[in-house]
């Protein structure tokens, strides 16, 4: 496979911030520092060499935190693999940041970030959508004329919900065909659950929109502590087969992903989901079609 593309991961210090979603003892794994040095060399021996973080927090400090992240070289004793004279480039290509989709001044917030030093490396913007206690949230007329903005900036926006959103999700990607839209995590299945359908029908209409991709990430953490990948590839592989390779995506989902598999073995479990000759476009040709990286 040419250069791998990790569409999906996050970088935080909970030291520095507070992640009002960590809600409970169930994040103590995944407080503290995963920095991109971490991250960077974590990747580096599954081919991993470009990726695209995610805000996870709704607030646009983070996102400018973010674009710098990305516009910064990693200090090369860091990276465990390829080592290199002075520092070396870091992976994240692209940012999907946050702004406020509400607000009525919502393009000029956008161009604010864009115009930034950093600002060329935003590439999406995205909600948490999955917390509003609204499930049509997405819906609401402000939220739309956000949503619009978004794709008049040439940005995608990245859909973050659970199965309470997910009618809105679709109506949302009808309504504006303009707007290129990312769906994470597969829309969240409930695994552990072992349900199929809404979801698999939900997933089927959503492939029919030509707008619309989707992330293979995020499935371990929605599957029983104690998963095997025979209860999960069955979830990926309806992915592949409603969307095709060239509108599916790889993405971790680190270091939430750590909640329940190791980088290593989220990795193998894509791999093992995608079939060879897919592998090309999932784990690196959608993702720099859909966020336009270089």
């Amino acid at each position: 496979m040419s250069e791998l593309v990790d569409a999906h991961h996050h970088l935080w210090d909970t030291g520095v911030r507070d992640y009002p979603w960590m809600d409970g003892p169930w994040a103590d794994p995944i407080r503290g520092r995963f920095d991109a040095a971490r991250y960077t060399e974590l990747i580096r021996p599954y081919g991993v060499r470009t990726s695209i973080v995610v805000q996870a927090l709704q607030d646009v400090a983070e996102t400018y935190d973010l674009l710098s992240v990305a516009a910064d070289p990693v200090e090369a004793d860091s990276a465990a693999a390829d080592p290199v004279e002075g520092d070396a480039p870091g992976p994240v290509a692209g940012v999907v940041g946050w702004v406020d989709l509400t607000a009525p001044d919502v393009a000029d917030r956008i161009a604010e970030v864009r115009a930034s030093p950093s600002g060329r490396l935003l590439v999406g913007i995205r909600h948490l959508a999955q917390d509003e206690p609204d499930p049509a949230w997405l819906l609401r007329p402000d939220v739309l004329r956000g949503v619009e903005a978004v794709g008049a900036a040439g940005l995608v926006y990245d859909v973050l919900v659970r199965p309470p959103q997910a009618t809105a999700a679709l109506e949302l990607a009808r309504r504006l065909p303009e707007v290129s839209f990312v769906l994470d995590h597969a829309g969240k299945p409930d695994i552990a659950g072992g349900a199929w359908e809404p979801w698999a029908g939900w997933i089927t209409a959503l492939a029919a929109l030509p707008n619309v991709t989707v992330k293979l990430s995020g499935l371990v953490t929605e599957a029983a502590p104690d998963w095997e990948p025979v209860g999960i590839l069955p979830y990926a592989r309806h992915v592949l087969d409603s969307f095709g390779a060239d509108r599916v995506m790889y993405g971790s989902d680190w270091p939430v992903c750590t909640l329940a598999a190791s980088y290593g073995q989220v990795f193998d479990l894509a791999r093992e989901a995608v079939p060879a000759g897919d592998r090309d476009a999932v784990f690196g040709g959608t993702a720099r079609r859909v966020y336009g990286l270089s």
